[in-house]
């Protein structure tokens, strides 16, 4: 048995498709982010952005850069360079050398196994419609490891 792509190729060998599968689905990625001026330190806030759909995927992928021009479109060129992305993002993970986590639906084979493992944003986000920016600071969220789900974990 072969080993699967993530383990054998680098992101940059990837085919398109290799690379948007590696995206377990999670939402985290499209939750506004606050960054600390003194210590450039990333805090994550549960505000997710207008186009992040139900079922934590861009209800317009195609054309999301036209509709929020701040969205960041990972590349395998510089995807180690986001350091901002959550320490579970497979992009992260494959970049480093790092296996995927067992609730990864290309582990599991099943999409739901992301949202049971705790990691999805899932039922637990608002949408940026519905906060004034000047609050933002008010919907901070830290991560918390539920058991078993890994480093970074998805609880917070």
């Amino acid at each position: 048995m072969s080993e699967p792509f993530w383990k054998t190729k680098s992101l940059e060998a990837m085919s398109r498709e290799e690379w948007e599968s590696l995206c377990d689905g999670c939402g985290r990625c499209c939750l506004h982010k606050l960054e600390d001026e003194e210590t450039g330190e990333v805090h994550y806030t549960d505000i997710a952005c207008r186009l992040l759909g139900p079922d934590c995927r861009c209800s317009n992928y195609a054309c999301r850069t036209q509709f929020v021009p701040g969205c960041v479109c990972l590349t395998p060129d510089d995807a180690r360079a986001f350091d901002w992305l959550p320490d579970t993002c497979a992009y992260r993970l494959v970049a480093n050398g790092q296996d995927l986590a067992f609730w990864h639906p290309l582990v599991s084979g099943d999409r739901a196994s992301v949202v049971r493992a705790g990691i999805s944003v899932s039922g637990r986000v608002v949408s940026e419609r519905d906060v004034p920016e000047a609050d933002f600071e008010d919907h901070l969220i830290r991560w918390v490891t539920p058991s078993g789900a890994g480093k970074d974990g998805g609880v917070w």
